[in-house]
């Protein structure tokens, strides 16, 4: 009686399963979408847990299609994302089923890191204890005001209002005196070093004869 009784246990879970694996299939498409900026997610990963964790992937523009049974388990994975489920309901018509998925980025809060320009503690420690500071005021002003630091300054920091407005006014200076030697000169006979020239050659002139 036992016997017959396990036969018939194993008959009915055998007819279940045949069952289970006799759903009707449908074909499955949808384009995966970002929540939060409706931007599609490229190459997002497609598992299907009913079928032994079968595997598909999402194309660049977010897309999939392909066949599935009513009632299977669709999990959506991709890097820096919140996987989504999604089961294929058992009364799909016209044996095609198209979703919009949207996929929540996952926000990882990292923690703090220092950078330091030190390789480790110890080197730290060892070029801080060799550092050397001025012992008082007058070093640190003997060296501030050193050549080597005002050459630099003068070099680096730029210039400011009130040296550009004196050097402006010396230029403009020089352009306006310039101006008036080139009018007060402009008749060669009021030019004293055209009378000059003319009288030095007068003499050499002379010392030919």
């Amino acid at each position: 009686m036992k016997f017959f009784l396990t036969i018939a246990i194993v008959f009915l879970f055998g007819l279940a399963d045949v069952k289970a694996q006799l759903k009707p299939l449908v074909q499955f498409s949808g384009v995966i979408y970002n929540t939060d900026s409706n931007v599609v997610v490229p190459y997002v990963s497609i598992t299907n847990k009913t079928k032994d964790n079968k595997l598909y992937s999402a194309n660049y523009q977010g897309y999939f299609s392909f066949v599935a049974a009513q009632g299977d388990t669709l999990v959506f994975s991709a890097v820096g994302y919140r996987r989504e489920a999604v089961v294929i309901p058992d009364d799909v018509k016209d044996m095609s089923y198209t979703i919009i998925v949207k996929m929540k980025a996952l926000v990882v809060n990292l923690p703090a890191v220092a950078v330091l320009p030190w390789a480790s503690v110890d080197q730290f420690n060892k070029e801080f204890m060799e550092l050397k500071f001025a012992d008082d005021d007058y070093e640190i002003a003997k060296k501030n005001i050193a050549r080597p630091t005002l050459l630099a300054m003068i070099r680096d920091l730029p210039r400011d209002g009130q040296e550009m407005q004196g050097i402006n006014f010396q230029n403009n200076h020089i352009k306006l005196t310039n101006k008036a030697i080139n009018q007060r000169y402009a008749n060669p006979l009021l030019n004293p070093f055209a009378w000059g020239a003319f009288i030095q050659q007068i003499m050499q002139g002379e010392k030919n004869k």
